[in-house]
This record gives C-alpha cells, structure tokens and sequence, in this order.
C-alpha cells in the first residue's frame, strides 16, 4: 500500500478547534514548555536543598537526603506519573482528594508535580557531587572567615559548585523537556499527544511526527546553545574552561 504523503496539512483546519494543524502542535509546544518550566523551577530548589543536606556532617539529615534521592531516582517515571494522577488523590483526605481530581488543569499539576519530584532527585546528585569536588580548603577558609557552615555554604561552597554543574544541569534541562511527553499518559495534551491526535485525525501520521521531532529538536537547540552561554558568563578558571564545557553537554 502507497502512504498519500501530504506536506500542506499543517495548514488544514483540525477538527479539535485549536485551528489548523500547525496551530494545534503550536499549542502542544506551549504547554510542553509551561509544564518543563516550571517543574524545572520545582526541581532546582528541591534539588539544590537536597543535594546540599547529602554533604553535610549531620548522619540522620544524610541519609533522609539519600532515601528521597534513592526514592524518586529508581521509581520509573511513568509509575510515578500514574501513581501521583491516579494513586495520590485516593491517598489524601477525601475533601483534598475531590478537590485534586475536579481540577481543570488536573494533569497539569500532576505532571509538574510528578517531573518536579523525579528531577530533583536528579539535580539532587549533582549538586551534592558539585560540592563534593571543591578542594576542602574552601570550606575550611570560610569557616577561618568567621562564617557559619549555612554562610559558608550561602556564600562559599554553592556559588562555586553551581558553576562546575552547568553542564549536568544542561543534559537535566534537556531530559525533562522530553521527559514531559510521558504526561500525555494522564490526559496532558502537550506536543507528542498533539502530534498523536493530529495523526488520528488526519492519518497523516509521518507528517505530523516529523514536525514533533523538528520541533523538540529546535527547542534543544535553543537550550544547549543558551546553557553554554551561561557556562561562559559563570566559567571561573582553573574550574571550568570553554575547551571542556562544551564538550559536557
């Protein structure tokens, strides 16, 4: 059987309202980006708390650090998308848990939540090894400093480690943009679950995965070449050098 090949249907009307075709991956990308933004933000802050507890002398705050780390690293993330869509909100009071599955944009908040979590634990081990590869010196000068160990990290320790993660941090950004295709698994209609609608309406099926991949492939274009910017504008020598930044990502 010939496949009808038909490049113009990106300019068709598409049957779900969006508008044409083209529109409707265009409205798949937003909410891949809104989700793999703000669930990176999530991801950052969880990640550098926990990551900063795994080096620290207090043994119980270390091995809490570990177990969430160890928790949401070794879970698969699309058992852990079910579990926070269709497991958490049965879990909760009844009250909390209604008001979970009456949100509008419930898969949403699920799959922002669930990539939150799971990056984390991620980002969580490069802090922590960030860190761990400062010469010793540093903390020990900021604490000759008259620092306190929450100062010196503040303002010693994380700043520097910060800088040496760029890279990590880049391949990080990169997986949870593409890691948000597994949300369409709950509904979420991001960019992979509009190229498969697009494809059941149409039939076009390698014209509109084509345009996903071209798509994802653009975005991480954009990523890479604006995370090495930054590696430059924060490279600090004899730690990071362009020679061997790039080649991190």
């Amino acid at each position: 059987m010939n496949y009808n090949w038909n490049w113009r249907i990106f300019w068709e009307a598409s049957p779900d309202g969006v508008g044409t075709y083209m529109d409707t991956l265009l409205s798949g990308l937003v909410w891949t980006l809104a989700t793999a933004l703000i669930a990176w933000v999530m991801a950052l802050i969880l990640g550098a708390v926990i990551g900063t507890i795994r080096t620290m002398p207090n043994k119980i705050a270390v091995r809490l650090a570990n177990g969430y780390v160890e928790l949401f690293r070794n879970i698969p993330l699309l058992v852990q998308m079910f579990l926070w869509y269709f497991v958490m909100p049965e879990l909760v009071p009844a009250s909390v848990g209604n008001w979970l599955k009456s949100l509008p944009n419930a898969p949403f908040v699920t799959a922002v939540l669930c990539l939150g979590f799971f990056t984390s634990s991620r980002v969580a081990v490069q802090v922590s090894a960030g860190i761990n590869s400062l010469p010793r010196g540093q903390k020990l000068a900021g604490t000759a400093l008259g620092l306190t160990l929450p100062q010196t990290y503040r303002y010693v320790l994380l700043p520097m480690a910060f800088r040496i993660i760029v890279p990590p941090m880049t391949s990080e950004f990169l997986n949870i943009i593409k890691n948000s295709a597994v949300a369409l698994t709950i509904g979420l209609m991001e960019l992979t679950a509009r190229a498969r609608s697009m494809q059941e309406f149409s039939f076009q099926v390698f014209e509109a995965f084509t345009a996903a991949t071209i798509i994802y492939i653009l975005v991480n274009v954009v990523v890479v070449f604006l995370m090495r910017w930054i590696e430059k504008r924060v490279a600090v020598p004899g730690f990071i050098s362009s020679a061997t930044g790039g080649g991190g990502h």
